[in-house]
């Protein structure tokens, strides 16, 4: 009776795994103003808003630059849902017959870069000369 039950059992694993689920993973970087480019863990992704697979949860580094902005370097942690988690994780990516996204949307905004003014870089011109006249005296009298 048991030799009955082997291909009927073995063609239930064959059809679950021909026709099972899959999940799709996929991260949306907006950004305000749009346009600037997006760096997820040092890799060049586009330009924002851009939309990305990944296949893994956990620490992401971002780096997002534009001309007239200051760069922004920070890190965004994706955690995974429920159905990525053992025993849920074979049921959600093999048994169950349809397909499960899991969306994630992260915003950044970009802040106006500042430039020094003309009387601020004469300044700090004149502080590093006097700091390094201070240096080659001192490094004279030796």
């Amino acid at each position: 009776m048991t030799r009955c039950w082997m291909p009927l059992f073995a063609l239930a694993i064959l059809t679950a795994v021909v026709f099972g689920g899959c999940v799709e993973r996929r991260l949306t970087i907006n950004t305000a103003p749009p346009g600037a480019t997006v760096l997820l863990n040092d890799q060049d992704v586009g330009k924002s808003p851009v939309t990305v697979p990944f296949n893994w949860y956990g620490d992401y580094s971002v780096r997002i630059s534009m001309d007239g902005y200051e760069t922004l370097d920070t890190h965004r942690k994706l955690r995974a849902p429920l159905h990525d988690y053992f025993p849920f994780d074979f049921f959600a990516q093999i048994v169950y017959p349809g397909r499960i996204v899991d969306s994630y949307e992260w915003n950044f905004e970009l802040e106006t870069k500042q430039y020094p003014t003309r009387d601020e870089v004469i300044e700090a011109g004149q502080v590093l000369r006097s700091e390094l006249e201070q240096r080659s005296q001192t490094s004279a009298s030796r």
